[in-house]
């Protein structure tokens, strides 16, 4: 790694800000210890472990606001995909698979 030196961009989406509350809201800010997964439902994916008041919260891939549950979706760009007037994300099975390739077993992931 190229210290100060992006090697690596993407967008994420996540749902709005309502709390924290299970299955409707984005996490709270802070640092997580985040290690590979993989999910019987999305394949290759990251938990982010002790995540306060929340559990099961992943990285995977998707696209659209509708398969996000609390958790972040990675992708290329933000576009409106479906035309519905809701910003989605590019992508993202393709950025999971190169975030898979580079990104070490366990790592932080900082939520601002």
């Amino acid at each position: 790694m190229l210290e100060g030196k992006i090697q690596y961009s993407f967008k994420t989406l996540e749902l709005p800000w309502k709390e924290n509350e299970r299955r409707v809201s984005c996490i709270t800010a802070g640092i997580y210890r985040t290690i590979k997964h993989g999910s019987p439902k999305f394949k290759q994916s990251f938990w982010l472990q002790d995540v306060p008041g929340r559990s099961e919260i992943l990285i995977h891939a998707g696209n659209f606001t509708s398969q996000i549950l609390g958790c972040i979706l990675p992708g290329k760009a933000h576009a409106d995909i479906n035309q519905d007037g809701i910003i989605d994300v590019t992508n993202s099975v393709a950025t999971i698979k190169e975030l898979y390739k580079f990104l070490p077993n366990e790592f932080q992931t900082i939520i601002k």
